[in-house]
């Protein structure tokens, strides 16, 4: 799929969003699309989805099976889960029966089973955003856009995420991805196009940066607050556990981190990411407790 010299403005006389846009994305290709809040990271997402229409230049190559998944799910709709999912099943063409087996597999895979008769504006935002992640994947899409995707969701549901764009990618789809949790350090192999002022730039991989991977042990009252902390700092926290086992991280097995003298601590790791110095820093306390 290409996006050929695309210029975008919500009015006539308003302001470009986006100003001549030309990049490609090829079957089983992720790209991270990256820039500050208000930049057209968005706007660029919609305009690939098909969900708006470029007022200069042309989107070609789009996949006729596209996944949608706004940053925020429009849950403002008289529908129960289980029949708005229907109802998208059998406008993504699938028939009846195959529609029922879709809905069922992903209500299933998602942790909806509870929320089958609720209606969607009944629904928190994580649990509306499982829906809208299950909606775009109820037919193999060639092209998946996820905006935001890992907004408001539960930890189980955020490590499922990449297996969903994995499968899609396995599929010869395409994927399409913001995010500013850092949740992408998920997707080492995605290319990074970054928006600004309306232009888009592919970011190029240094090859002298320098990742470390470090486990930090904290009391469990502490651990949104220490999450946050590191994510500010901007380091990446891979993944939070409440068991003590040695955690894998991605690149292999990672070696435990006690205390001079002592056991490792048996409180909930933080396996956390970012440059060497930062990340000694963020574990130097006593006890592996960060500060």
């Amino acid at each position: 799929m290409r996006l050929e010299n695309v210029w975008l403005r919500y009015h006539r006389r308003g302001p470009w969003v986006l100003q001549g846009i030309d990049v490609r994305i090829g079957p089983g290709e992720v790209a991270i699309v990256l820039g500050r809040n208000g930049v057209g990271k968005s706007t660029l997402l919609q305009v690939a989805a098909g969900v708006l229409r470029p007022g200069r230049g042309r989107v070609s190559g789009r996949p006729a099976r596209v996944g949608w998944v706004p940053e925020r799910f429009p849950a403002d709709q008289p529908f129960t889960v289980a029949r708005y999912l229907t109802g998208m099943a059998r406008v993504a063409g699938l028939g009846r029966a195959a529609a029922d087996e879709a809905v069922t597999s992903w209500i299933d895979r998602l942790g909806l089973s509870a929320f089958r008769s609720v209606r969607l504006p009944e629904l928190s935002k994580g649990t509306a955003q499982k829906v809208g992640l299950a909606q775009a994947m109820l037919r193999p899409p060639g092209l998946l856009v996820l905006d935001e995707p890992w907004e408001g969701l539960d930890a189980t549901t955020r490590e499922l995420v990449p297996e969903l764009i994995a499968e899609v990618l396995a599929a010869d789809g395409s994927v399409l991805v913001s995010d500013h949790r850092g949740e992408t350090v998920r997707l080492p192999a995605a290319r990074r196009w970054l928006v600004a002022d309306g232009s888009l730039a592919e970011e190029t991989s240094s090859t002298d940066e320098t990742i470390a991977v470090v486990e930090v042990a904290v009391p469990a009252a502490r651990v949104a607050g220490t999450v946050a902390r590191l994510r500010a700092e901007g380091h990446q926290v891979l993944r939070v556990r409440s068991d003590a086992a040695t955690a894998v991280p991605q690149g292999g097995p990672a070696e435990p981190l006690p205390a001079a003298g002592a056991a490792p601590p048996a409180e909930p790791p933080i396996s956390v990411t970012g440059q060497p110095e930062a990340a000694d820093a963020a574990v130097e306390p006593a006890a592996g407790e960060a500060r």
